[in-house]
């Protein structure tokens, strides 16, 4: 499961115990332009003894490759070799508007870093030429000292798994090729062969045989209820998450969600969450969200029809389901982890 960044993130927390007797396997932890990510993963590593954890997701812009590969082993060291590195590009609104580094480039910076991570790993010193990233930095572009360095401190793990969150073709194919994992968003399984098999052939075709299959980890808003008002209730409580990403999440003609959206059908719904939502008019952007693409990318509905979308979702290649358990009481979200666990374990 995520947990959530904006707040009560030590209540969250608290549940973990709970949660892992109850199944759950990993959880991740967003970043966004709140508390940094990295502060909290090492907190849950404190609180938790077998769940693994996960960054969901780093962007990739701020920190260096070689930063980011020292925090993940870091937090790979305290929680004894239980972290998974989730990086992502995020977008132009966050990293030039909250951060000012500029938004370029993402699919050759991910490439790079993902080397230079490996490198740090192994405990090689650490040598990239690259067109985005030179290490050691070139006598010409710095005071001529820099020479090639290793971590000092030996990794738990010389091969930390990486999972990048890609939705554009591009960056898809990039993900099978490199990555341990993939964390697509507003995933819609009968769609997602259509949408995005093109770009996993080709990446899977270069795709290195010691990386393993591909996990492909999918979020889903979860509630598991009989009562159709109840559920209901649920679906149209996600209308403002979906706009906010499709309508909010971008410029016009900027937005990867919106084209996603677009690419699965909905080209004309699309637009107009969009532009109600740069309208300022977020409720009624909330309002335009097609109800079909909000319960196909989510376990919404009585236990026989949350069995029935997971299967559709290990069709379509998922291999972990990421929820957010939708209840009020956080014995009510234990019991949606462990009845969720529960049916995935029958597929």
């Amino acid at each position: 499961m995520g947990l959530n960044y904006s707040g009560g993130f030590e209540e969250t927390v608290a549940e973990l115990a709970e949660h892992e007797a109850a199944g759950l396997d990993i959880a991740f932890v967003p970043e966004a332009y709140s508390f940094d990510a990295v502060s909290q993963l090492g907190f849950v590593a404190a609180r938790t003894s077998r769940l693994e954890i996960a960054s969901g997701i780093l962007q990739i812009y701020t920190r260096t490759p070689s930063l980011t590969a020292m925090t993940a082993a870091g937090l790979d060291y305290v929680s004894g070799g239980r972290f998974t590195l989730g990086i992502g590009a995020s977008g132009p609104q966050v990293i030039e508007g909250f951060h000012g580094v500029r938004y370029d480039a993402p699919l050759g910076r991910t490439r790079e870093i993902v080397d230079i991570c490996r490198q740090v790993w192994r405990r090689e010193k650490v040598q990239h030429s690259g067109k985005y990233y030179d290490i050691p930095l070139p006598a010409d572009q710095g005071t001529g000292l820099g020479k090639p360095l290793k971590i000092i401190n030996h990794p738990v793990r010389d091969r930390i798994p990486i999972v990048l969150a890609a939705i554009g073709p591009k960056n898809v194919a990039l993900t099978a090729e490199i990555a341990e994992g993939w964390l697509p968003i507003l995933f819609v399984p009968e769609r997602a062969h259509e949408v995005w098999g093109e770009s996993l052939e080709a990446g899977t075709a270069k795709r290195d045989p010691a990386l393993g299959p591909l996990q492909t980890y999918l979020q889903a808003s979860l509630c598991i209820t009989e009562d159709a008002d109840t559920a209901q209730q649920m679906l149209d409580g996600m209308r403002p998450f979906v706009a906010l990403y499709v309508g909010g999440m971008g410029a016009k003609g900027k937005n990867f969600y919106n084209e996603l959206a677009q690419r699965y059908g909905y080209e004309e719904e699309a637009a107009k969450v969009q532009d109600l939502y740069l309208d300022g008019k977020k409720d009624e952007a909330a309002a335009a969200v097609p109800e079909d693409l909000v319960k196909a990318m989510s376990l919404i509905g009585p236990r026989s029809y949350v069995a029935e979308r997971l299967q559709a979702f290990a069709d379509a290649g998922v291999t972990t389901i990421n929820v957010t358990p939708l209840a009020g009481t956080p014995a009510e979200r234990v019991s949606l982890v462990g009845q969720v666990k529960e049916l995935a374990a029958d597929l």
